[in-house]
């Protein structure tokens, strides 16, 4: 199964997860989540696979999300505007986002990789 990690190379988060996937012997390909954001069509393919509001895709703790006002922006957005901001700035993406092509996970949580990825 080869999976690939929508990664920020200076993220905790992201570095646990890779540690964790390297750990269980797990091979992947990493892309830069801010050199080369997902599009919004690859952005709709992962949210319909993760089975989560899109509203889950947004890094909440970022700097780049407080910035732009993005909490009320989000209240009356649509799934579309939110793939649009989403594939505009790699930086409001919530990270680690790690799929084989049917499975997608957001954030690392070790029990879910667990049991989506061994």
């Amino acid at each position: 199964m080869a999976l690939t990690v929508y990664w920020y190379p200076q993220c905790g988060t992201c570095k646990k997860a890779k540690k964790w996937l390297d750990d269980q012997n797990i091979s992947y390909e990493t892309v830069h989540i801010v050199e080369h954001p997902p599009s919004e069509e690859q952005l709709k393919t992962l949210i319909q696979q993760s089975g989560l509001p899109p509203k889950k895709f947004f890094n909440t703790s970022g700097k780049k999300y407080r910035e732009l006002g993005m909490k009320d922006k989000l209240q009356d957005a649509s799934e579309a505007e939110m793939r649009s901001w989403l594939a505009s700035d790699g930086m409001l993406i919530k990270r680690p986002i790690v799929t084989d092509g049917n499975q997608v996970t957001v954030g690392y949580k070790e029990e879910t990789f667990e049991d989506t990825w061994k």
